[in-house]
């Protein structure tokens, strides 16, 4: 690539546009294509991916939060919960001050799975980082910060940067 490729001063608005959205879209469409392949050899997608590492990042996390932070509905969870339950991926205790609550947690069968649905992604973002460099990396995560709905931002941030020492 050269650099010209990336000189936002040779480019109108328009042109920022469809080159910021064409290039997330195809880099989300390869990021995410190993993952996809993995899952489908289990009979899962994508929103089983996502229970998956939520739960793995909030062991305890209580169902109505992983509503929240998924921003679905309860019978679209349902569904995919139900099958990683009953498949042994993830458990669901029972809170200990309310029992109504369902806690949950990644089983080491559902850990194994993230591990494996999660290698290739780290190593292809970590090889993209290094080759884009440190303040690439921070300009890449403030323009998808600032992608994010205003009144979510701030909650979606703190939960992201709740153990990285923040």
């Amino acid at each position: 690539m050269t650099d010209i490729f990336f000189d936002t001063g040779n480019h109108s608005e328009h042109q920022k546009f469809l080159k910021g959205m064409e290039l997330l879209y195809f880099a989300y469409r390869d990021f995410i294509s190993w993952p996809d392949d993995v899952l489908q050899t289990y009979g899962f997608g994508r929103a089983h991916h996502r229970v998956l590492h939520f739960v793995g990042r909030n062991p305890g996390l209580k169902v109505a939060e992983l509503l929240k932070l998924l921003n679905i509905t309860k019978q679209s969870l349902s569904r995919v919960l139900s099958t990683l339950v009953e498949k042994h991926y993830i458990r669901q205790d029972i809170g200990e001050q309310d029992r109504r609550q369902r806690l949950l947690y990644l089983t080491d069968q559902g850990q194994d799975l993230l591990n494996q649905i999660t290698e290739h992604q780290k190593e292809h973002m970590l090889r993209a980082f290094e080759h884009a460099g440190d303040h690439s990396v921070e300009g890449f995560w403030r323009v998808l910060s600032a992608l994010l709905a205003e009144e979510t931002r701030d909650e979606i941030l703190a939960q992201i940067n709740k153990d990285m020492g923040r």
